[in-house]
């Protein structure tokens, strides 16, 4: 069936930097997927994760990896074969635990099946040894085998009693063939798995001086891990003043703004000025022009005044005269009053 992904999640890759082995380089530009793959075929476990068509990640998994949580949500393992060191970041500390705790479980199922190959190799090793012990009896079948087949096929003709004698030793030639083969077999085996065994001892110590380099380098880490960890301490106080200066900014823009929309309407208002200036010059032109009406006004109302005093007044003098008039027109109407009565009565008396 070949490869198959067994979990999957996302995480910020990274890699040490090859010249410092102290700083992380990051091996992404964002989040990605970092899966687990198992190839049934070779029984072999891996990490691998690709970055659009690039692979940033190709670690295949052995019992003498180890995954550390250096933070709450950042982890780490070194990778001898491919030299170096990969980190994760990750968005939760759950993410952080569930990929340490699949990566404890692919060891301890890499370490079961590394068992399994050497055990399987052991019992190869020691059947062939048993071949080998064996090889004498088989050509010693051989050999008599040898010797009837020259008295079966080259004796002359065969009675049915020589032939009952000799299926006995045609299954016994029968049989050593097989041996012969499966002989053969087993030496070429036995020659592949020494093969298998000295590349496997050169490439133990090759991991031992690779595992001795990973130890120093993790005491390099750890010692790196905690001057980081000081660092991050700081970058935490930095980051709640960073957070504290963010929001006094937010409200240093929102009174900016609003002070700039003030001074908006101040420069509407002061384009306004000018008008006004111009309207309040005419207004001041027209009361100047009031007022002088206006005292010309209270001047010819103290003359009209003073002409309807002495037109009141002549109005009372002639209001006098009228009377006095009145008065002697009366008297003037008695007189004649009595002068037609005193007529009326000479008409009555003539």
């Amino acid at each position: 069936m070949g490869e198959q992904p067994i979990f999957t999640t996302r995480a910020h890759v990274f890699q040490i930097d090859p010249s410092t082995k102290k700083n992380w380089v990051p091996a992404s530009k964002q989040a990605v997927t970092v899966s687990y793959f198992y190839d049934s075929t070779r029984n072999s476990y891996r990490i691998i994760s690709v970055d659009g068509s690039k692979v940033i990640i190709n670690s295949t998994i052995t019992p003498n990896m180890n995954f550390t949580k250096t933070s709450q949500k950042f982890g780490q393992w070194a990778d001898s074969r491919a030299n170096t060191v990969f980190g994760l970041g990750f968005s939760s500390e759950q993410q952080l635990s569930k990929f340490a705790e699949k990566f404890q479980e692919v060891k301890e199922a890499a370490k079961l099946a590394r068992e399994k190959s050497q055990d399987k190799m052991e019992t190869s090793s020691d059947q062939s040894q048993e071949s080998g012990r064996e090889t004498p009896l088989a050509n010693q079948a051989s050999s008599f085998n040898g010797t009837d087949d020259e008295k079966i096929y080259h004796g002359g003709p065969e009675n049915p009693e020589q032939k009952s004698e000799n299926n006995p030793l045609k299954s016994v030639v029968d049989q050593s063939k097989k041996w012969e083969t499966e002989l053969q077999t087993l030496t070429e085996s036995n020659a592949r798995l020494m093969d298998a065994l000295q590349e496997a001892n050169s490439n133990a110590e090759s991991w031992k001086s690779q595992v001795s380099k990973c130890q120093e380098e993790n005491s390099q880490l750890r010692n790196r891990i905690s001057e980081l960890d000081v660092q991050c301490q700081d970058m935490n106080v930095e980051r709640e003043k960073n957070a504290q200066l963010t929001v006094r900014i937010h409200k240093l823009e929102a009174d900016l703004q609003d002070k700039q929309q003030e001074l908006e309407n101040l420069r509407k208002q002061a384009e306004i000025i000018p008008q006004l200036m111009a309207e309040c010059e005419s207004i001041t032109a027209k009361l100047q022009a009031a007022e002088v009406t206006n005292r010309d006004m209270n001047e010819n109302m103290k003359l009209l005044q003073a002409e309807i005093d002495t037109n009141q007044q002549r109005e009372r003098s002639m209001k006098m005269e009228l009377k006095k008039f009145m008065d002697v027109l009366d008297g003037k109407i008695d007189e004649l009053h009595e002068v037609r009565q005193g007529m009326s009565k000479l008409g009555i008396d003539n």
